[in-house]
């Protein structure tokens, strides 16, 4: 071993045996620049730019729309599972889509006649009262009244119209007007929502006081041209999920990815081909995949990205049950380098990140992004209900090859979801409550800031041409080493563990 360490052809190339992430270091490098100087913008697919290097997984006991909403607010991405009926996975699109951020496109429209209790509803539903109502119902009519929570909190009667309860005096924007233009009227009107209307009175769109504080809280948002937040929806590679592609497209759905434990088939192929021919303005992610030959299959029939990993999630005992699968850290160094050299696509990381370090590592190994599940499964935001075991508060969190998650249609990914023995390829278990999604990622970010800084390098792009030309240096580590690098030689000690956050707010 060299003893300055090794570049990453030597060691990945030359080792012998799958390595992990947990079998190897990274070599510090030299800090000549601060925190704030770092840039960790990334390419999530060949067209898709996102400002931090985060994905949630599509797994059902981790991204709905409140994981989706909050990974995009916080620069990163949120794939929606498939685990449930094409119209409720396409509400879990819109939600996200319809997130009150900047200026509302497609703002929900009621009628006078429509009731206050409709109002309970969309509030229950959507998480906001304030209602635009036209004169029948539908936006680009004209606007005649809102309805806020204060015209209706203290009525009793939640039947009556909501003609007899709106508010008609308004404030109102001309369609068009800038964002900084609809916060200086806000801010001066006191009001809480501002619709914005066509010269014949029409409603065309809306713009919330609540948007424009969230703008101030996230500046990393991942948006589209129309300030809409970033969403990604999964897919199986079964016929009848052609027809979950056409509504998902409908929606607004930015990136689609392919969820199949391993990609290298000719049924993913056949769906990558179909959904470029139908709508190529839709960014496709493939996979998963672990070796450079089943990359070069998929990037050959036109993915803008791939998902890499096959065994290595903390719920996922395939290598186990099939012995098939690859170790995470030679599979994403060398399925990065093959797709970086060959297409320059850009590859996520999925499975196997514990800790912040995983994160770290998955990156400096060529990924462009990671995908988490575990590390997510447990927040606030992730689907499912708070219980207590053992006296401390969980969530569910379970594979989607699990036998609980199959019979609810997870074995889509794996080929099998009509076989009339199925064989579980993960697990179901619980995680500890770890507080707010948003707390969490934030302080995985701040760790990563100071990860690039320790490794000397600026932006994932310099931490890539370092991987290339060699100067980013790794080293083995010994059991005893991954000992001593841990905490050791106490009577007793108190782990912090990532639930700290949520009390730490």
């Amino acid at each position: 071993m060299s003893p300055n360490g090794l570049d990453a052809k030597t060691f990945f190339e030359h080792e012998g045996g799958g390595i992990t992430y947990n079998d190897f270091i990274l070599l510090p490098g030299h800090i000549n620049f601060s925190l704030d100087e770092i840039n960790l913008e990334t390419s999530l697919t060949r067209n898709i730019k996102i400002k931090r290097p985060v994905v949630s997984s599509p797994m059902d006991t981790v991204t709905e729309s409140g994981m989706a909403i909050s990974m995009a607010l916080l620069g990163g991405i949120g794939i929606i599972h498939y685990n449930n009926t094409i119209e409720e996975q396409v509400k879990e699109v819109r939600l996200v889509k319809r997130f009150e951020n900047g200026f509302i496109t497609e703002p929900v429209v009621l009628s006078p006649d429509h009731t206050i209790k409709d109002i309970d509803v969309i509030k229950k539903s959507y998480g906001f009262s304030g209602i635009p109502v036209t004169e029948d119902g539908t936006l680009h009519s004209k606007l005649i009244g809102i309805v806020t929570k204060r015209d209706i909190d203290f009525e009793e009667d939640r039947t009556k119209k909501l003609r007899d309860v709106m508010t008609t005096q308004l404030v109102t924007a001309p369609a068009g007007i800038s964002l900084a233009e609809g916060n200086k009227i806000l801010k001066e009107s006191k009001k809480g929502k501002l619709p914005l209307v066509d010269k014949q009175g029409r409603l065309v769109s809306l713009m919330s006081r609540t948007d424009l504080l969230k703008n101030e809280d996230f500046p990393f948002a991942s948006k589209n041209k129309d300030k809409q937040l970033l969403v990604g929806a999964a897919l199986s590679t079964h016929e009848k999920d052609r027809e979950r592609l056409d509504e998902l497209a409908r929606a607004g759905v930015d990136v689609v990815v392919i969820d199949s434990s391993q990609g290298d088939s000719t049924f993913q192929i056949d769906m990558i081909r179909h959904i470029k021919k139908k709508f190529p303005h839709i960014d496709v992610i493939g996979g998963n995949v672990v070796t450079a030959k089943q990359c070069k299959s998929l990037i050959d029939t036109g993915v803008d990205g791939l998902r890499i990993g096959m065994g290595s999630g903390s719920i996922c005992i395939t290598q186990d049950t099939l012995a098939v699968g690859r170790a995470q850290g030679s599979a994403v160094y060398h399925t990065a380098k093959f797709s970086r050299e060959y297409a320059n696509i850009p590859v996520t990381a999925d499975g196997g990140i514990a800790h912040i370090g995983h994160v770290v590592k998955a990156l400096s190994l060529g990924a462009s992004a990671v995908m988490m599940g575990g590390l997510l499964a447990g927040t606030t935001e992730a689907p499912g209900e708070y219980f207590y075991e053992g006296g401390m508060r969980v969530k569910k969190y379970r594979g989607m090859a699990s036998q609980e998650a199959m019979e609810r249609g997870g074995g889509k990914r794996y080929l099998s979801s009509e076989d009339r023995i199925k064989v579980a390829q993960g697990v179901s278990g619980t995680v500890v409550d770890k507080g707010s999604v948003i707390h969490l990622v934030q302080y995985l970010m701040q760790s990563l800031l100071h990860s690039f800084q320790e490794l000397g390098y600026k932006s994932l792009q310099e931490l890539h041409k370092g991987l290339s030309e060699g100067t980013l240096r790794f080293e083995m580590r010994s059991q005893s080493a991954q000992t001593e690098g841990s905490v050791h030689n106490l009577y007793s000690f108190k782990e912090p563990h990532l639930g700290f956050l949520r009390m730490s707010h």
